[in-house]
């Protein structure tokens, strides 16, 4: 079993040494959950097998230029997963990258086994994504691809962006630094020559977007390190506690990460519920009261008061 193991962990070393052009010691072995000594073993391999590899300190791995074996078969659960991958990327990619995928995929079926190609077309038609949530503006089917072009290049790009409390779209020029998933959405970090800092965009916002000639200008930390300034700057909101029962908490699961949601305790007559509570925006309130009666707010105070006057113009618009 043991030698089955490092088998797996060898051949799969050398696929990460084909599909990337430098790969660290460090990050094979948290891959694989070996120690780096273990790793520096594998390598030495298949370095006896004939491959050459290129060895930096502190640097990392790399096959020589142009090395490259015939494409590794897939395992049966391997091949199925491309059923699920296809579809999941048609769902969250922009038009543009989700055509490209495809075309990419298209390729790596091309080396499965018959009975592999079989069972992927029938589990294909099984599976269907739905989403009512736009993430992107259909009207810029290349946003995504443009943003990683731009990212790839290091060229700058010029949007015409709306944000939410404006009826009018401006025009910005902006050095990406990546891009990320939120709650839902695709935003990415870049730096704005209009503000001149680096800002926080929401891709279903942009209406046009084209990339320049322009290089980058500015010389820019990655995306985690902003990400990470993200949340410490992160303005701390006080909480609120809300009950709810049962059946109302079963629903409220589908969205409350939308609103600030913390952490919640099960009772034994429904459940608290925690909620980060911004005062300064109603969007809590709207959404609690989508569940009437189902729920009752513990506290504070202030939310109480704030869901009576939403309820009271409620009343006044119907009369």
């Amino acid at each position: 079993m043991d030698i089955d193991k490092r088998f797996e962990r060898i051949l799969a070393i050398f696929i990460q040494l084909q599909a990337k052009p430098v790969v660290k010691a460090q990050d094979l072995a948290d891959k694989f959950q070996v120690s780096i000594r273990t790793i520096y073993r594998d390598i030495k391999s298949l370095e006896k097998a004939g491959i050459p590899i290129y060895s930096e300190a502190g640097y990392g791995y790399s096959l020589a230029g142009g090395y490259r074996l015939p494409p590794t078969l897939f395992s049966k659960e391997e091949a199925l997963s491309f059923a699920v991958a296809e579809k999941l990327m048609h769902q969250y990619l922009d038009k543009e990258l989700s055509k490209q995928f495809s075309n990419a995929l298209g390729k790596m079926k091309s080396v499965l086994r018959t009975s592999d190609k079989e069972n992927v077309q029938a589990i294909e038609a099984q599976v269907v994504l739905k989403s009512n949530r736009k993430l992107f503006n259909q009207e810029v089917p290349t946003a995504l691809s443009t943003l990683f072009s731009s990212i790839a290049q290091k060229l700058q790009v010029n949007i015409n962006y709306q944000k939410a409390d404006s009826r009018k779209a401006e025009e910005r020029t902006v050095e990406p630094v990546g891009v990320f998933q939120e709650n839902g959405y695709w935003y990415f970090m870049a730096y704005c020559h209009l503000r001149k800092e680096v800002r926080q965009f929401r891709l279903d916002r942009i209406k046009t977007i084209w990339i320049t000639e322009e290089p980058f200008r500015q010389k820019l930390k990655s995306l985690a390190f902003y990400l990470e300034q993200k949340v410490v700057k992160k303005e701390v909101h006080p909480t609120a506690t809300i009950w709810a029962t049962k059946q109302m908490q079963a629903f409220m699961c589908w969205e409350r990460q939308l609103y600030g949601f913390i952490k919640e305790t099960e009772k034994a007559d429904g459940f608290e519920m925690v909620f980060e509570h911004n005062t300064r925006q109603q969007y809590l309130q709207r959404w609690l009261l989508a569940f009437g009666d189902g729920i009752r707010i513990i506290e504070p105070e202030s939310l109480k008061q704030d869901m009576l006057q939403l309820i009271e113009a409620i009343k006044q618009q119907i009369k």
